[in-house]
């Protein structure tokens, strides 16, 4: 039986390499659909928790994951020997930027080469890591076929860059279309195949390229679109105008416009980073993303516009910041979740604390806060909390959280969500 026939009738064993954010939903889904998954993970710890059937991750029940590991369906382990008796691999593990903004695909070279020893004819391997356009065919395919074997020919590759939305109640793995790309045509029909088994919807791409450079214009186009409203809402403070309003307003033309809103900076594993993935790139045919750069430089600056503005609200209530205890709801990078990666809060925190500012900080998620300059005390969201705080810095607006308690009992609350929309209050300043 061929590769592709044994992944059409659900015999194929499947190895996911990361367990994360992206790796473990995955892994999920393919035990969903009756495969044999075996995932890897360097962590003791993560490798420990699944095989105990306990999920860390909050997209991922552990109700859910509890079944599927019982029944044998989904292991896991640190030991890539597992590769020998796979015959599917997809890597899933970080790319970062590193301190000068460039680049980091150690990750996933690492990744590649773990799984080179055991590769064997009739197989394939995935790549789901963000990552600059030729990676995969450049970066990748060389290391696999240090193996031996010849990428079309006994050994089939691919890229389909990972849509992950933490937290989005709607859209998960399986329901979000994926987008595959293979090195040759043969990969690609390998790659739709496996992926049809698990995913609702897969589209396929002429080449790897086409599909890495798909991932960075989904993220880039909500990067330029984030640094736009920034920007406006910059103008609109020295304007005198309200850009929420103006957003709410505009949000009701039926056609031609997607509201995108302002914020502290920009949080997460993908918008901050994979801009920087292309405009690298780009620099290698004597390219300057010019555009992508200077939104950029406007989300990074959000951080210092936001300490600026907390001043200046302070300064009206006679309150200077160094000294005054400044109360920070939330941290993690985006409402409902506890994820910290690239989180603005962790920038706008160290500011804080440069500025000799009493930081204390509340997030339901996020148990423990780390940021250069020292651990930020977490402090229960109590009355006497609030009324203790000079000020309240709304940076991450999680829905539990009770609001008009905070209202009540605040001498001053910086709101840079809007999430006190519904509030008039004269101590709410608005970002």
């Amino acid at each position: 039986m061929g590769l592709k026939e044994r992944i059409e009738s659900g015999e194929a064993i499947l190895v996911v390499v990361g367990l994360g954010y992206v790796g473990l939903p995955l892994a999920v889904e393919m035990a969903r659909a009756g495969h044999r998954v075996i995932g890897i993970d360097v962590s003791d710890e993560k490798v420990g928790l699944v095989n105990a059937g306990t999920s860390y991750i909050p997209d991922v029940p552990t109700a859910e994951l509890t079944p599927l590991v019982t029944s044998g369906l989904l292991s896991a382990t640190t030991d890539f020997a597992a590769v020998t008796g796979a015959d599917a691999v997809a890597i899933c593990v970080p790319t970062p930027l590193n301190e000068t903004k460039e680049p980091d695909i150690s990750f996933m070279v690492s990744a590649a080469r773990a799984v080179t020893p055991y590769l064997h004819p009739q197989m394939l391997v995935t790549l789901e890591s963000t990552t600059y356009p030729g990676t995969t065919e450049e970066v990748i395919r060389p290391i696999l076929e240090a193996s031996g074997l010849t990428v079309g020919e006994d050994l089939f590759l691919a890229f389909s860059p990972e849509r992950v939305d933490p937290g989005n109640p709607v859209y998960q793995t399986r329901n979000t279309p994926r987008i595959v790309g293979g090195v040759t045509p043969a990969c690609t029909l390998h790659a739709v195949a496996l992926y049809s088994r698990y995913i609702d919807a897969v589209v396929p791409v002429s080449s790897t390229r086409v599909a890495e450079m798909t991932k960075l214009l989904e993220n880039t186009f909500r990067g330029v679109n984030i640094a736009l409203v920034n920007e406006l809402l910059m103008l609109c403070e020295r304007m005198d105008i309200n850009l929420w309003e103006v957003i709410e307003a505009a949000k009701t033309k039926p056609f031609g416009f997607m509201p995108f809103y302002p914020g502290p900076g920009l949080g997460g594993h993908c918008i901050p980073i994979d801009p920087f993935y292309l405009s690298w790139k780009a620099r290698e045919y004597d390219f300057r993303t010019e555009f992508i750069d200077l939104s950029g430089r406007i989300n990074e600056n959000m951080p210092y516009y936001v300490i600026t503005r907390l001043m200046d609200a302070m300064n009206r209530h006679r309150k200077p910041l160094a000294g005054s205890r400044v109360l920070m709801l939330g941290v993690a990078y985006k409402a409902d979740i506890d994820d910290m990666r690239e989180s603005p809060a962790i920038r706008v925190a160290e500011l804080l604390l440069e500025k000799e500012a009493d930081l204390v900080y509340h997030d339901p998620y996020v148990p423990e806060f780390h940021v250069r300059g020292g651990d930020v005390e977490r402090v229960e969201l109590t009355e006497d909390a609030v009324k203790s705080a000079d000020v309240v810095v709304i940076v991450t607006a999680h829905k539990t959280v009770d609001y008009e308690m905070v209202v009540r009992n605040s001498q001053l609350v910086f709101d840079t969500r809007n999430a006190l929309a519904a509030y008039s209050d004269g101590h709410i300043v608005r970002l």
